[in-house]
């Protein structure tokens, strides 16, 4: 007699980023002697839509000049107003002429973006990081 083992499904992991929902491109630079100052533009793509927004933030310690090119993956936004906002990661970046790095950020509305990086320049960062994106109208 044979017996028949039960059919078992492989375990799939729920991605613990969300739901994806657009993708992101934009392009910053940043100024730093202490403080660190970052600003620039990007293009949100989400619903079959594209929209322009500005992005600008600081590091608590800085030094040195960058310019990043970043794309990344949207998740988790299920409404265009809640793009807007103060996103939030800790970082740290070291570029001396060209970089390469990624970093997670998300929002109070529950937006996070999955973001790799270009960067060129000579620029050593450290600490808290707080980007502000805001869409053009």
């Amino acid at each position: 007699m044979i017996a028949a083992a039960p059919a078992v499904a492989p375990a799939v992991a729920k991605d613990t980023m969300g739901t994806p929902s657009g993708t992101i491109t934009l392009t910053a630079q940043s100024a730093d002697v202490g403080v660190g100052y970052s600003w620039g533009e990007g293009v949100l793509r989400y619903d079959h839509h594209t929209y322009k927004f500005k992005v600008s933030g600081a590091d608590i310690a800085a030094l040195g000049y960058s310019k990043v090119v970043s794309h990344g993956t949207v998740y988790n936004l299920k409404h265009l107003h809640d793009f807007d906002g103060t996103y939030g990661a800790l970082a740290g970046e070291a570029t001396l002429d060209k970089g390469l790095g990624g970093a997670v950020l998300s929002n109070t509305n529950g937006v996070r973006l999955k973001m790799d990086s270009a960067a060129k320049g000579a620029r050593l960062a450290a600490g808290a990081q707080g980007l502000t994106f805001t869409l053009e109208n």
